[in-house]
């Protein structure tokens, strides 16, 4: 996982050694007090989701396809706000019937800013460190729960560093975890609004994701080149760059989609 993360997740070095250390110290725990629970932040394209799969991946046979692996998505699976009564009734059970059958399941949900508050609430007992919550024992699972709320302030921080001459490397979650809270905290559209998850202090790291500049998608494209078996083609990098929106208006310095759009724009210039 650490060499796959080092080689093709681009500009991250942050949610790189958070991961891998924090899972690490997870899966080598004979008996964790509590369930591993990561929450990813940032920008659209900046890897959040190609990092939850490759955990899946790793931890699991058959990656996000493993009967083990459950991946929820506000738009699939609870799309109506006044069927949110079913949709808690639902979830607990699904949690609780999926850790009876494998105490190690993974437990992805995506869109966490697409969620509607109120949902999340029927978490609580599985995510803090209870023994035992309704005869199941759930301390070996983890729950990853990804958004892209606090994207903007963690652009702002890395655009600040960039002005200020600093490395991006130089940039430390110290900075980023107090704004990403807040923007969380602050937003009635976050499903983990009023959930008592943040107050109680039950996500273990908040994971920043980096916005993306011309450097890493470049290497974004030479990963997707690679992996169709291609030869790199500096007209085809170049075409792709070229077709790619970057902001702040003045500096044309990140990516507005990250790396989203790479296998679709290199199709298009093959």
């Amino acid at each position: 996982l650490e060499c796959d993360l080092a080689q093709h997740l681009a500009g991250q070095h942050l949610a790189r050694a958070l991961v891998v250390k924090a899972l690490k110290a997870f899966v080598q725990d004979p008996a964790p007090t509590k369930p591993l629970v990561l929450s990813l932040h940032g920008w659209t394209g900046t890897g959040k989701s190609y990092v939850s799969s490759l955990l899946a991946h790793y931890l699991f046979r058959g990656g996000l396809r493993s009967p083990h692996v459950h991946h929820f998505s506000p738009v699939i699976h609870f799309p109506h706000n006044s069927h949110m009564e079913r949709y808690k009734k639902d979830l607990k059970s699904w949690v609780q019937g999926n850790l009876t059958a494998c105490s190690r399941s993974l437990f992805l949900f995506d869109e966490m800013d697409k969620l509607a508050p109120g949902l999340m609430e029927v978490l609580l007992p599985f995510l803090g460190s209870s023994w035992v919550v309704f005869g199941t024992n759930y301390r070996k699972a983890i729950f990853i729960f990804i958004s892209n709320t606090g994207g903007e302030q963690i652009n702002q921080v890395a655009l600040e560093a960039w002005r200020s001459r600093r490395d991006r490397e130089e940039i430390r979650l110290q900075e980023l975890e107090p704004v990403i809270s807040q923007a969380v905290l602050d937003n009635p559209h976050h499903g983990f609004w009023r959930s008592g998850i943040v107050e109680e202090h039950l996500l273990d790291v908040l994971v920043p994701f980096l916005p993306l500049q011309r450097h890493h998608v470049r290497h974004c494209v030479l990963n997707e080149l690679a992996q169709l078996g291609l030869e790199p083609r500096e007209e085809v990098v170049q075409a792709v760059l070229d077709s790619t929106t970057f902001f702040p208006e003045e500096e044309q310095l990140f990516s507005s989609n990250g790396c989203k759009t790479v296998a679709s724009r290199i199709a298009f210039f093959l």
